[in-house]
């Protein structure tokens, strides 16, 4: 297959609404069983150890994890009004970067397929974060990016704790350091609202399946690869509907 190198930007999200964070973060990680609907619903073989369908929905979300998180630290260091709020831009485009290298890896080996593209849910987080500026952006920035973090954290410790697998417990291992660093930084920017935090924490909203599932890349797509690379060219912007939250 061939590949293409590229930097994630705001181009990415073209035609998604702009929502509240409130609306948009409350349901952060609802859904998540959708991630890889396509994958087959049985453990199988590999030379690394048995691999559950947890397991292939957790490389997954690793993958759609940088495709939206990457391009949110382009803008927090572009549009960050203070130095914190660039310090966990840069430190969310290094983590991703080392992580997609990572899971491009493995996903191979492991036999997973991987989305081009971050769910409608992620598009529209990103939708948000670009109409956003000065202050505004700072705060829906540390604010959106806690939450989401805090909620895949779990999702790490329990893949980490049951996978029987040695390259996704390797990749468990390397997220889990990963999201500990920018929960660490988006908390330094002294932007997150605790409070709000743990009302969405412990929310159980409904939200459309089809907002979080893994877009299939179409046959024979080139694989994008998360770099902060130059000389890098952006591709067709993804466009999509607004992402509706019930």
């Amino acid at each position: 297959m061939a590949t293409t190198r590229y930097m994630m930007g705001t181009g990415l999200v073209v035609g998604a609404g702009v929502l509240t964070v409130t609306a948009l973060v409350y349901p952060a990680m609802k859904g998540v069983q959708n991630v890889a609907s396509s994958a087959v619903a049985q453990t199988v073989t590999t030379p690394s150890g048995p691999l559950t369908p947890d397991d292939r929905t957790f490389v997954v979300k690793v993958r759609l994890a940088g495709l939206w998180e990457f391009p949110a630290g382009q803008m927090a260091v572009q549009k960050g009004t203070t130095a914190a709020v660039k310090t966990a831009g840069e430190h969310l485009i290094q983590g991703h970067t080392n992580l997609d290298t990572s899971v491009r890896a493995i996903a191979p080996q492991l036999g997973v397929t991987l989305p081009n593209q971050p769910t409608l849910q992620q598009q529209g987080f990103l939708a948000t974060l670009s109409a956003a500026t000065g202050a505004d952006f700072d705060s829906k920035f540390a604010n959106i990016l806690r939450l989401t973090h805090g909620q895949i954290f779990t999702a790490i410790a329990k893949i980490r704790t049951t996978t029987k697998n040695s390259l996704v417990r390797e990749l468990a291992d390397q997220a889990n350091t990963t999201v500990l660093d920018h929960i660490t930084v988006t908390e330094k920017t002294g932007l997150v609202n605790f409070d709000q935090l743990v009302n969405q924490e412990t929310a159980s909203p409904t939200i459309d399946p089809n907002q979080t599932a893994a877009p299939s890349p179409s046959p024979g797509a080139p694989v994008v690869i998360v770099t902060p690379s130059a000389n890098a060219s952006l591709p067709p912007a993804a466009t999509s509907p607004t992402p509706q939250v019930k």
